[in-house]
């Protein structure tokens, strides 16, 4: 069980506690003033900080949702439906969720990244471990996985169907799997 945290009586101490907690990763404004709140002893110490914070343009938001949707997109292959859900949790206006999103998958093909994700893992069924033919339940499962990780359905129906009708040119045994293109 753990204790309350250390509360903070000066503006310096606060603001003090709020740098260590951005030099330890980026935060989005509503992060940090929850974070501050349980540390101060007034609410209008937090107030004064987070101004401060903007004023020296350590603390933006715009920033933090390009930055946060550009390494989700890119290093952990998520699609803008999850990212956009991810920093709406982390209290990040709408407005620049839409910017960050927009500017981030303008440079992204969501249907190749979709792509290579599915061609990793039929790549993986055929000469891995589980060298099982790639059957109906792997594929939902890669349509649950894929879908969860924010791609659009649409895409991935199509992306699989294309995957499955190569897989079935190449070996005709596996036969239909029931996914259908919209």
């Amino acid at each position: 069980m753990r204790s309350d945290p250390r509360k903070f009586s000066s503006d310096a101490e606060l603001y003090a506690a709020a740098l260590r907690a951005l030099m330890r990763r980026a935060h989005s404004t509503f992060e940090l003033r929850t974070y501050l709140e349980r540390r101060a002893t007034e609410s209008e110490a937090v107030r004064r900080v987070l101004a401060r914070l903007k004023q020296e343009k350590l603390l933006d938001d715009s920033r933090y949702a390009l930055d946060f949707a550009r390494a989700r997109a890119t290093s952990r292959r998520q699609g803008a439906r999850r990212i956009t859900h991810e920093l709406r949790k982390r209290g990040v206006p709408d407005r620049f969720i839409d910017e960050a999103i927009t500017q981030v998958f303008a440079d992204i093909d969501e249907a190749a990244v979709v792509r290579k994700v599915i061609e990793r893992r039929m790549r993986y069924a055929r000469g891995g471990l589980d060298a099982r033919p790639f059957d109906a339940k792997k594929t939902a499962s890669l349509y649950r996985t894929l879908v969860r990780a924010g791609f659009d359905p649409g895409v991935v129906r199509r992306e699989l169907n294309a995957a499955m009708r190569t897989l079935e040119s190449e070996a005709p045994e596996f036969g239909t799997l029931g996914y259908t293109a919209e």
